[in-house]
């Protein structure tokens, strides 16, 4: 085994970023849906020499203007940023599925039938029917939903290792 191969090991999820048109109504949403903790409330970055300005012309280029962003963070640690961008737009096709890049993320709730009454109740909608992966078998239930900012994800009712071990797709 090569030297290259031995310091291969799993890593860490840290966190997800999400653009957002109205930060404050998705900080909002996510806290009372899913229960995130706020980690730093809302607040305004602009292009400058200071620490954070300097990354964000790294990563935006030079002539960004400001933006607004928040941190959460899910039970598990996992870190939601949520950016709001002045001149932010929602695609006509929100779930580009042939696109290259990020397709959704992912969250784990046993109540897959409740959170998706209240995600559709503050205005996110329901994509498809809940589906069992083992019907008749095992209750592990899948559901892609949006947030009513047209942001796509999936609830699972169990772990990712549970659904898929024991070969979700295999016959």
């Amino acid at each position: 085994m090569t030297k290259e191969v031995q310091n291969v090991y799993p890593r860490r999820f840290s966190h997800v970023g999400l653009s957002v048109p109205n930060l404050d109504k998705a900080v909002e949403f996510y806290l009372e849906v899913m229960g995130w903790y706020i980690i730093m409330p809302p607040t305004t970055i602009h292009s400058d020499d200071s620490a954070i300005g300097v990354m964000c012309d790294d990563v935006f280029g030079k002539g960004w203007g400001s933006f607004k962003i928040a941190h959460m963070s899910t039970v598990d640690g996992i870190g939601v940023e949520l950016f709001e961008f002045k001149d932010n737009y929602t695609p006509d096709e929100n779930l580009d599925y042939n696109r290259t890049g990020t397709f959704h993320f992912c969250i784990q709730d046993p109540d897959v039938e409740g959170l998706v009454e209240k995600i559709v109740a503050l205005g996110g909608k329901q994509r498809m029917p809940i589906r069992y992966y083992y019907p008749g078998e095992k209750p592990y239930r899948m559901v892609y939903v949006e947030d009513p900012f047209g942001i796509v994800f999936e609830i699972y009712s169990h772990s990712y290792e549970l659904t898929y071990s024991a070969g979700a797709y295999q016959e």
